[in-house]
């Protein structure tokens, strides 16, 4: 009796996401997702050389301290969960071939220290931190950050690239190409294959769940060719399947139930489509043909990094109106009570 009572009156602490399932724990789900990454990660490097490695060590190593350090001023221990390495190397791939390595640093600080650790930290933040560290970069670097080089490997030469989506590019990259990855792009955008290999072993482990990488491609896919774009070069280009894979299934900031997860994905292909298709006609007619807009259209027609923030931001509406039903509810009957 005395132990019921002292079970009793022990507090229950929940934690938010992520939860353990199975045999994952949070380390292993950040330690698999960090093996799977290796994939994208050796394909930068392969494509476009030693600087892509310089890249990703600059990103990895400012997210770690970066975090423990905003543990210290927080008054909390430093725990090496393998988050801050996921981030800072996801960041990185997000990265152009030639970004300074400086500029590298100040998104991965502010992806950990803004985003990340000001808002609690893991299970806390309402946005992605690699996202918000991008967009940051976006907003303060966005000439540095639309510099695109073809496939370089270890030589010394460096060839300017049109912009990926655009005409130019379209004219004169084959979809094989841009399937394998010798194409321009970020760092471990452009090979859709090892992406998708990546994705599909996550999957495969429950480490991510399907819904959301499978609604967010397939409307992709769907308002695409009905708005008369491309279909498969919409999926090819960009940062989409790195993004549907390893952005958009984040759970800290996307839905709880699986219907939620269809709607985030949903949500976000559309919000794509919109900004790749008619986002830079829509500036232009609001601003005119100014000396900003070729920024614009050089950081914004991408949209997969908008267009996953802003779901971000509707996730905690999706989850009030789609509440998770408790384990043994049952509705009660007429008369019951």
């Amino acid at each position: 009796m005395t132990q019921e009572k002292n079970i009793a009156s022990r507090e229950l602490a929940v934690s938010p996401e992520p939860h353990i399932q199975n045999w994952l724990s949070v380390n292993r789900m950040m330690y698999t997702t960090l093996l799977v990454l290796i994939l994208p990660a050796a394909a930068a490097i392969y494509f476009f050389g030693y600087h892509a490695l310089s890249v990703i060590a600059v990103s990895i190593a400012t997210a770690l301290i970066t975090e423990y350090l905003a543990k210290r001023l927080r008054g909390q221990a430093f725990v090496m969960d393998g988050s801050a390495v996921v981030i800072g190397l996801l960041l990185a791939l997000l990265m152009p071939p030639t970004i300074p390595l400086w500029m590298v640093a100040i998104g991965a600080l502010v992806a950990i220290a803004i985003v990340k650790e000001a808002f609690g930290g893991l299970g806390h933040y309402i946005f992605n931190p690699v996202l918000g560290g991008v967009a940051f970069m976006l907003a303060c670097f966005p000439i540095e950050m639309a510099k695109w080089v073809l496939p370089m490997g270890f030589g010394p030469e460096i060839t300017t690239a049109a912009a990926p989506l655009s005409n130019t590019f379209a004219e004169n990259t084959s979809k094989l190409s841009m399937f394998i990855g010798d194409t321009s792009g970020g760092l471990g955008e452009t090979s859709a294959l090892l992406i998708l290999i990546g994705g599909i072993i996550l999957i495969t482990l429950r480490v991510i769940d399907w819904r959301i990488p499978l609604a967010f491609i397939a409307t992709t896919f769907f308002f695409s060719a009905v708005l008369g774009a491309d279909p498969v070069f919409q999926l090819l280009t960009g940062s989409l399947m790195l993004g549907a894979f390893f952005l958009a299934t984040d759970s800290t900031t996307s839905p709880l139930t699986r219907t939620g997860r269809v709607i985030f994905g949903v949500g976000a292909g559309i919000l794509l489509v919109l900004m790749r298709l008619y986002g830079v006609k829509l500036v232009e007619e609001l601003f005119g043909d100014v000396i900003v807009i070729s920024l614009i259209k050089e950081v914004t027609t991408e949209g997969v990094i908008y267009s996953i923030l802003l779901m971000n931001a509707v996730t905690p509406l999706i989850d009030r109106f789609l509440k998770v039903k408790p384990h043994g509810f049952k509705k009660a009957l007429k008369g019951d009570g």
